[in-house]
C-alpha cells in the first residue's frame, strides 16, 4: 500500500502520529493509498522549522525570490502531464479541465514572477520642509493554507507563490482526499532552488486545522472550502490574533435573459454546471430563467445533458468524471431525492447511472431539475455536484432581487444581448465576481478572486494585490535629517508646515 507523506523541511516526513486516512481513486472505487494525518506536534515542529527558515528567507532581495519562481513556473510546464495525472487519480475530474485548474494556478505563479515591481511602496519628497515619507511592504513571518480537495493544484497556487514572493514561509494542509499534487509541487518548489523549510506540506484532518489555528507563531491563515468551516477559521484564527481570509460556500445563478444568444447561454451552462462534476465553488448551479425564455431552456438543455457523456478522467471521451468520494456521491443523490420530495421536477435523473467496467466507481450522471422555488433547500443550500435548478421569474428585477437575497454572493452571471441590462445587472448585483455572457467569472491572476456575503469571512480576496496585501503589513516612515540648528521641544499635536 502506498503510504503518503509529509513533506517538511526539504524532505519527505513520517511525522510523529500514526493515524492514517484513505486515499480512493474515484473512477474504479479502489482504495490505492494511505496518507499520514498530522498531530498538534507535528505541526508545531513543521511552523518552527518555517519559522526558522523565515529569518534568512525574508532577507533574500524580492529578485532573488522572483527567480526561484521563474524556475518553479518552467518546472511546473516541464511536469504538467504528471501534475495533471495525479489530480485525475485522486480527484477523477476530467484530463483537460485538470489540465486547466493546474494553468490557472501556474497563472499565479506567473504574477508572482513580478514580485520586484509590485513590492515597490511609495515616496513623498518634502512632505514638511525637509521631511520625507515613504511606505514599504514587509512579510508577516509563517503562514498557513487549508485547501479544499476540488483543486488540488490550483488553490493551494493562489496562496503560497504569492506569499512566499513576499517573503513569508509557508506550511500547506492541502484535503486529505487528494493530497499527492501537494507533495510533488513541495520537490519542484525545492528543485527550483528554494531552501528547505520555506514551504512545508502537513497532511490532516480537524486534527492539524486546530493546530494551524492555535500556533501562536502562524500569523496568517488562508482557506478555501464550506461556509460553515469557513466561519469556523474564520472565528478561531482572529480569536488567535491571525490575519485570516476564509473563502466559503457558493450558489452562483446565471441568468438568461430574453433576447439572449441562447445557444450560447446553454453551452455556458452545461460547461459550467457539469464540468468537474459540479465540485467547483464557481460551478453554475441555478439558472435563471426570465420571462418566456424557460420552455425553450430547458428543452435545449435537457437534451444536452442527457448526451453528457460521463466516463473515468482518463478517457478522451469523457466530458465529466466521478464525484470525489462514495460519502459524497451519497450526499449529491441524496439531494436529488430531496428536490423531488420538494416538489421540483426533476427533468433529467442521472442517480442510476452504471458504467461497465467501472460499477464501483463514484458516477452520477447529469441531473436537471426545473420549477425550482427560493424556499426549496436544493435552491439554498450548495450541492457541489452535477444537479442544476432552472427558477422562472417574471422580469430582470425579480432576477436581481431573487440572486441579492440569497445568503451567498461568490459568483454570478447573466446571458444578454443589451448593454444597458448587462451594465445595470453589474452594478446592482450583490455578488463578488460577475460575468456577463462569461459562464464561470474566474478573474485573471493579476486581478483577485473572491465573494461577497457568506461566501467569504475576512477583508481581502485571493490573489492579484489583494493577495499581496493580505501576505504583507504596511510600514510608513517619515524622516528628518538634523541641519545642525536646535528647536525647542513641541508640546502639541505635530504638523507639517
Amino acid at each position: 500500500m502506498n503510504i503518503i507523506k509529509h513533506f517538511i523541511n526539504g524532505k519527505i516526513s513520517e511525522g510523529s502520529s500514526k493515524r492514517t486516512s484513505q486515499v480512493f481513486n474515484p473512477a474504479t472505487g479502489e482504495k490505492q493509498s494511505e496518507v499520514k494525518l498530522a498531530n498538534k506536534s507535528d505541526l508545531d515542529k513543521t511552523v518552527s522549522v518555517a519559522k526558522k527558515a523565515f529569518e534568512t528567507w525574508s532577507l533574500k532581495p524580492p529578485l532573488q525570490r522572483a527567480r526561484v519562481m521563474f524556475k518553479f513556473k518552467e518546472l511546473i510546464e516541464k511536469n504538467s502531464d504528471e501534475l495533471t495525472k495525479l489530480i485525475v487519480l485522486e480527484h477523477g475530474k476530467v484530463y483537460e479541465d485538470a489540465k486547466g485548474s493546474l494553468t490557472r494556478g501556474l497563472e499565479v505563479v506567473e504574477f508572482a514572477c513580478g514580485i520586484p515591481q509590485v513590492l515597490k511602496g511609495e515616496f513623498t519628497e518634502n512632505v514638511g520642509t525637509d521631511v520625507d515619507s515613504w511606505s514599504i511592504r514587509q512579510p508577516l513571518g509563517v503562514c498557513a493554507g487549508i485547501t479544499p480537495f476540488n483543486f488540488p493544484a490550483m488553490v493551494p497556487m493562489w496562496m503560497f507563490p504569492i506569499a512566499i514572493a513576499c517573503g513569508n514561509t509557508f506550511v500547506l494542509k492541502p484535503s486529505e482526499k487528494d493530497p499527492s499534487c501537494a507533495l510533488k509541487l513541495a520537490q519542484l518548489l525545492k528543485e527550483a532552488g528554494l531552501p528547505d523549510g520555506v514551504f512545508n506540506v502537513i497532511n490532516g484532518d480537524k486534527e492539524a486545522v486546530d493546530a494551524i489555528l492555535l500556533n501562536k507563531d502562524i500569523k496568517a491563515v488562508s482557506f478555501v472550502g464550506s461556509t460553515p468551516i469557513a466561519k469556523y477559521i474564520y472565528e478561531n484564527a482572529a480569536k488567535n490574533e491571525k490575519r485570516v481570509q476564509a473563502l466559503g460556500g457558493a450558489k452562483n445563478h446565471l441568468v438568461v435573459m430574453p433576447d439572449c444568444d441562447l445557444d450560447g447561454a446553454v453551452n455556458g451552462l452545461m460547461g459550467a454546471a457539469y464540468g468537474s462534476a459540479g465540485e467547483r465553488c464557481m460551478a453554475q448551479s441555478v439558472a435563471v430563467a426570465v420571462g418566456n425564455i424557460a420552455d425553450d431552456l430547458v428543452s435545449r438543455l435537457s437534451k444536452k445533458v442527457e448526451a453528457l457523456k460521463v466516463g473515468p478522467g482518463m478517457d478522451k471521451n469523457s466530458e465529466m468524471g466521478p464525484l470525489v468520494t462514495k460519502e459524497h456521491l451519497e450526499k449529491v443523490k441524496g439531494y436529488v431525492d430531496l428536490g423531488i420530495k420538494e416538489g421540483a421536477k426533476l427533468v433529467i435523473d442521472g442517480r442510476n447511472l452504471k458504467l461497465q467496467g467501472y460499477e464501483k466507481g463514484f458516477y452520477i450522471g447529469g441531473c436537471l431539475f426545473d420549477h425550482v422555488e427560493k424556499d426549496m433547500r436544493i435552491y439554498k443550500e450548495e450541492i457541489f455536484g452535477p444537479v442544476l435548478s432552472v427558477v422562472r421569474v417574471k422580469n430582470f428585477e425579480e432576477a436581481t432581487r431573487l440572486i441579492n437575497e440569497h445568503e451567498y454572493g461568490n459568483g454570478v452571471s447573466i446571458y444578454t444581448r443589451d448593454g444597458d441590462t448587462g451594465r445595470a445587472f453589474a452594478s446592482k448585483i450583490q455578488v463578488g465576481m460577475v460575468g456577463i455572457n462569461i459562464p464561470i467569472p474566474v478573474p485573471m491572476a493579476f486581478h483577485s478572486f473572491g465573494g461577497w456575503k457568506r461566501s467569504l469571512f475576512g477583508d481581502q480576496h485571493m490573489h492579484g494585490m489583494e493577495g499581496v496585501r493580505f501576505y504583507t503589513k504596511l510600514k510608513t516612515i517619515t524622516s528628518r535629517w538634523p541641519s545642525g540648528i536646535r528647536s525647542n521641544p513641541e508640546f502639541i499635536m505635530p504638523t507639517m508646515k
